[in-house]
C-alpha cells in the first residue's frame, strides 16, 4: 500500500501538459526523419514508422533514462543499406534482431559503464559532428524530384520554402519570450501548418516524401535461412549495428545527464534498446537507437519523465492507424525549421570559446570525430578512432613522467626512488634510468610513488635483474603496492625478484 500511495504521490508532482505537448511535439519531428531514412534504406516507408513506434515505447517503459527518446535512428539504418541491397529486407531484420540480442548481453554484462572512457573531446566532436548532419540532413528537404531527377528547388518554390522555414525559426526563438507554457516548436508547427493550409499555399509536405497511412505492425518471423551461412552474413552487419546504437544511446544518455543533473542506468538502457531491437525484427520495424535530436526536443519542450516519449510513440501509431491524412499536410517547412534549431542547440558552442585553452591534441581529437561523423556517418567508428587517439596521447603523456631519484643509503646500496607509473610507454625511460656497470654489489629499486603495470614492466624488470645478475650484483625490489605483488607473482615462472619486506604495506617476501 505504501509503495502505491507513493507511486501516486509522485504522479501528482507530474506536469502532465508539458509531458503531452512534449510528446506530440517529438512525434512531428520524428516522422519525416523515419520516414526519410527508410526510403534511403530502400525499404517501405512504414517501416521506419513502425520502428519509431517500437523503439519509442520499449524504451520509454523499460529504458534507464527518463526523457530519452528513442526511434529508427540513421545511424543505425545506414549501417544496414548494403545488407538490405544484396541480401533483402528479411536478412535486414535477422540483423536487428542479431544485434538486439547483443546489445542485451552487453547490458547483462554491464558493460555498458565503459562509455564512461569516452573522453571530453570526443563528445565535442560528436556531437558537433552529429548536429552538422542533422543540420545538413534538413537542407536537403530543399530539394525536390521532378521527372523522376532530384533537383534543388527555384524561384517562387525555393522563396516560400526559405521564408516557412525562417518564420518557424523565429517563432522558435521568440515563442519562449512570451510564455514557456506550451513548447515553442509544437506552437511553430500548428501555426505554419496553419497558414499554409487556409492561404493555400504551394509547397511541400510530409506527403511529397511518403503516405503515413497503415495498420498496425503483426508479428512475423523473419523469413530466411536459420544456417551457419545466414549467420555468417547478418552477424557483422548486426555487430556494427549494435556497436552504432549503444554508442549513440550511451553518448545522448550521458548528454542527458549533464542537462539535468540525474543520474540514468548505462546498463538497463543497453537492455531496453536491445529489447527494442528485437521487437522491431519481429515486427517489420528497421531497428535503431537513441535520437539526440529529437531527446533534445523532449528534454528543451519540459520532459522529465517516460510519460512523453511514450505520448510520442503513442501518437507515432494512432497517426498510422488513423491521423495520416492530417500529418501528411504539415508543410516540411515547419520540420525543416524545428530540426536546424536543434541542430544549432546541439552544436557545443562552448567548444570555440575554451578551444585555446584545450591541449592541441585534445582539438586535434575533437576536429578529427566531428569530420569523421560528418563524412563517413559513422559515428561508432568517429568515437572508436577518437577514444583510441586519446588513449595513445595519455599513454604518451604518462611515459614522459616517470623519472627516477637516486642516492645510497647508510649501507652503500644504490637506492633508485621511481616516480610515475611502469608500463609498456615508459619502460624505454625507465630502463634508461640504471647505471648498472656502476652501481654497487645490492641496488634498491624502489616503487612507493610508482606502479608494475602490465606484462611489458614486469618484461622491463627482468631485463634490468638479468643485467645486473650477469654482474653478480643483487637487484630488491621495495615498497610494491598489493596488485603490484600479485602482478609479479603470477609472473614467477618468467620473473624472478627479490621483493624486500615492508610490514607498512603488508608486502610478503617472494
Amino acid at each position: 500500500m505504501e509503495n502505491i500511495l507513493s507511486g501516486f504521490q509522485s504522479l501528482r508532482n507530474v506536469n502532465f501538459k508539458n509531458e503531452i505537448l512534449a510528446g506530440l511535439t517529438v512525434a512531428m519531428t520524428m516522422i519525416p526523419e523515419s520516414l526519410s531514412f527508410a526510403i534511403l534504406a530502400g525499404l517501405s516507408p512504414l517501416t521506419g514508422l513502425y520502428a519509431a513506434f517500437l523503439m519509442g515505447i520499449v524504451t520509454a517503459v523499460f529504458g534507464g533514462r527518463p526523457g530519452m527518446v528513442s526511434g529508427g535512428a540513421g545511424a543505425t539504418v545506414v549501417v544496414l543499406i548494403a545488407l538490405a541491397s544484396s541480401h533483402g529486407v528479411q536478412y535486414l531484420f535477422g540483423a536487428v534482431i542479431l544485434a538486439g540480442i547483443i546489445q542485451i548481453l552487453v547490458g547483462t554484462f554491464k558493460l555498458g559503464k565503459f562509455v564512461r572512457l569516452i573522453p571530453q573531446p570526443v563528445m565535442y566532436g560528436f556531437l558537433n559532428g552529429l548536429a552538422v548532419i542533422i543540420f545538413m540532413a534538413q537542407v536537403v528537404q530543399f530539394k525536390i524530384v521532378k521527372d523522376g531527377i532530384s533537383t534543388w528547388m527555384e524561384g517562387s518554390a525555393l522563396m516560400i520554402m526559405a521564408g516557412l522555414t525562417a518564420l518557424t525559426i523565429g517563432m522558435v526563438l521568440l515563442f519562449p519570450k512570451i510564455t514557456k507554457a506550451v513548447p515553442s516548436s509544437l506552437v511553430a508547427i500548428i501555426i505554419v501548418s496553419a497558414l499554409v493550409y487556409f492561404l493555400n499555399i504551394d509547397t511541400k509536405k510530409v506527403i511529397d516524401i511518403a503516405s503515413v497511412s497503415g495498420s498496425l505492425p503483426s508479428f512475423h518471423i523473419p523469413e530466411i535461412p536459420f544456417s551457419i551461412d545466414t549467420l555468417k552474413i547478418i552477424f557483422p552487419y548486426a555487430l556494427v549495428m549494435a556497436g552504432v546504437g549503444l554508442i549513440e544511446s550511451l553518448l545522448t544518455l550521458n548528454m542527458v545527464d549533464e542537462i539535468t543533473s540525474t543520474k540514468g542506468k548505462s546498463d538497463q538502457e543497453t537492455v531496453a534498446q536491445g529489447i527494442a531491437n528485437i521487437t522491431n525484427g519481429f515486427f517489420g520495424g528497421m531497428g535503431g537507437c537513441a535520437m539526440v535530436a529529437q531527446t533534445l526536443v523532449n528534454i528543451g519542450a519540459g520532459a522529465k519523465t517516460r510519460i512523453s516519449a511514450m505520448v510520442g510513440a503513442s501518437t507515432i501509431l494512432i497517426i498510422i492507424l488513423a491521423g495520416g491524412s492530417v500529418i501528411e499536410q504539415i508543410p516540411m517547412a515547419a520540420l525543416v525549421g524545428v530540426m536546424m534549431m536543434v541542430a544549432i542547440s546541439t552544436f557545443e558552442w562552448a567548444s570555440f570559446r575554451i578551444i585555446t585553452k584545450m591541449p592541441k591534441s585534445d582539438i586535434f581529437v575533437g576536429i578529427l570525430v566531428a569530420i569523421i561523423t560528418v563524412v563517413l556517418h559513422n559515428l561508432a567508428l568517429a568515437v572508436l578512432i577518437g577514444v583510441v587517439i586519446s588513449a595513445l596521447v595519455f599513454s604518451w603523456d604518462s611515459a614522459k613522467r616517470i623519472r627516477a631519484r637516486k642516492s645510497v643509503d647508510e649501507s652503500g646500496n644504490k637506492v633508485y626512488e621511481i616516480y610515475g607509473p611502469l608500463f609498456f610507454g615508459s619502460t624505454t625511460a625507465f630502463a634508461d634510468k640504471f647505471d648498472i656497470a656502476n652501481d654497487p654489489d645490492t641496488i634498491i629499486i624502489d616503487f612507493k610513488e610508482s606502479r608494475v603495470v602490465d606484462m611489458s614492466a614486469i618484461e622491463a624488470l627482468n631485463k634490468i635483474t638479468e643485467k645486473y645478475k650477469a654482474l653478480n650484483k643483487h637487484v630488491v625490489l621495495k615498497h610494491l603496492s598489493p596488485d603490484c605483488i600479485k602482478l609479479l607473482e603470477n609472473a614467477s615462472g618468467f620473473i624472478e625478484v627479490n621483493i624486500q619486506e615492508d610490514p607498512t604495506y603488508r608486502v610478503m617476501p617472494k
